[in-house]
């Protein structure tokens, strides 16, 4: 049972899921809008609102936080130099998730994600 769990597990394994939020949150940074299935957006979602909390200070040091998350030196840049000082005033809530079809092969709820 998973009373009180903190996160979806997405049928994978730890360094799999690890992998999967990197790679979904660096294209959505690059992309700014993305779609991928309901439980896998609304995952990303807590952890790209984790990632421009941490960014919105500016700083060495944020940089290096979100570098250790993303591995990606682009996405990292544009997090901290441009999408996180668009959300200096908002407390949280920087995602939209847009419910859009079923996908036709597995009847999988599909989602867009984009930045608000």
């Amino acid at each position: 049972m998973r009373h009180k769990h903190g996160y979806r597990k997405l049928s994978r394994t730890s360094s799999h899921r690890k992998a999967l939020l990197k790679n979904l949150s660096i294209a959505l940074i690059e992309q700014k809008r993305i779609e991928t299935t309901l439980p896998k957006a609304k995952e990303l979602r807590s952890f790209i609102e984790k990632l421009v909390t941490k960014a919105r200070v500016g700083d060495f040091n944020a940089h290096r936080v979100v570098f250790a998350l993303l591995q990606d030196k682009e996405a990292t840049k544009k997090v901290v130099e441009e999408i996180a000082p668009t959300y200096k005033e908002r407390n949280g809530g920087y995602t939209r998730i847009i419910k859009t079809r079923m996908r036709r092969g597995d009847a999988a709820e599909m989602a867009i994600i984009e930045f608000v």
